[in-house]
């Protein structure tokens, strides 16, 4: 056998992969997204998507533009069906988003923070100050113990949902403006960075997954009952156009030829007519008689 035929032999034998990936889609935590589906990916086996990590913005996952420079990030935990289930693991600012808020004018304050909530898990959390104006180094440094011990106060008596939603709708960050401002006024406090280094214990809260199943098929029948409605009216209206047409090819010429000469007879034709018997007739519909025939024909038919 020559040798392309044996390539080509072998390229036949050979396992098209593409053909045994399936689709798998992205879902939120159960709290407090409720297990919203947030992309997709494709894998060969269940295993392969295990530990992926997935990203979308903010304003994409809860319709907040004013975070589009938030980057939220997800892991994948389990595979139940075609469903990949993820974990909330951090956040990051965009690095133009920093760049922006920096000025020549204005104190910068970095720190990192690392916690242990009341649930257990354990966080890093890297905070960004910026002041309205040039600050000393004792400012600084009063500031960033003041901003560490809210962040260590708030997280110790808080579970990581409720740091999570602090964090995302801004709890958090004015908890911290409101002690710091007493030093020195603050334009701007946000997280650089957020990240969860150990899982603690698990609560089971919110919605289970078998329910958002139940609901989101319950919106497809919604969604499909207006539509069935308007395929039966099309129905019955194609069923009616079909009963007159066939009354209408079904009933003889005969009786079709005469209604047409009964609906002609019963207009006159005045044409024919003298310009005296016209002017007699609209005399007794009490018209006007002056004018050429056309006139006076036009009055009739009116």
């Amino acid at each position: 056998m020559a040798k392309g035929a044996v390539s080509r032999a072998a390229a036949r034998k050979q396992k098209d992969k593409w053909k045994s990936k399936r689709w798998y889609s992205i879902r939120a935590p159960r709290n407090p997204w409720s297990f919203k589906v947030i992309g997709e990916t494709i894998a060969e086996e269940d295993s392969q998507v295990v530990d992926r990590h997935y990203e979308v913005m903010q304003n994409e996952l809860d319709g907040d533009f004013s975070k589009m420079h938030v980057k939220i990030q997800f892991r994948v935990t389990e595979v139940v069906s075609k469903d990949a289930l993820t974990e909330f693991v951090g956040y990051d600012l965009m690095k133009d988003h920093v760049r922006r808020l920096v000025r020549r004018e204005r104190g910068k304050i970095d720190d990192t923070v690392d916690l242990v909530t009341k649930d257990g898990y354990y966080l890093r959390f890297k905070p960004l100050i910026i002041s309205r104006g040039r600050i000393k180094a004792s400012q600084k440094q009063q500031m960033r113990t003041i901003a560490r011990n809210t962040i260590l106060r708030i997280g110790a008596d808080s579970t990581w949902i409720e740091i999570q939603k602090s964090l995302f709708d801004g709890t958090l960050e004015n908890s911290m403006k409101d002690e710091v401002t007493k030093i020195q006024p603050v334009k701007n406090i946000l997280f650089r960075r957020v990240q969860l280094l150990q899982s603690g214990v698990v609560v089971d809260e919110g919605p289970t997954l078998d329910e958002i199943y139940k609901m989101e098929k319950s919106k497809e029948v919604i969604i499909e009952e207006p539509e069935s409605d308007v395929l039966v009216a099309a129905e019955a209206g194609a069923e009616i156009s079909e009963l007159i047409e066939e009354s209408i090819v079904e009933a003889p010429i005969d009786e079709v030829a005469s209604v047409q000469t009964s609906e002609k007879s019963e207009t006159p034709d005045y044409k024919s007519m003298t310009v005296a018997q016209l002017k007699d007739l609209l005399k007794e519909a009490s018209k006007p008689i002056s004018g050429k025939k056309a006139d006076l024909i036009s009055r009739l038919e009116e």
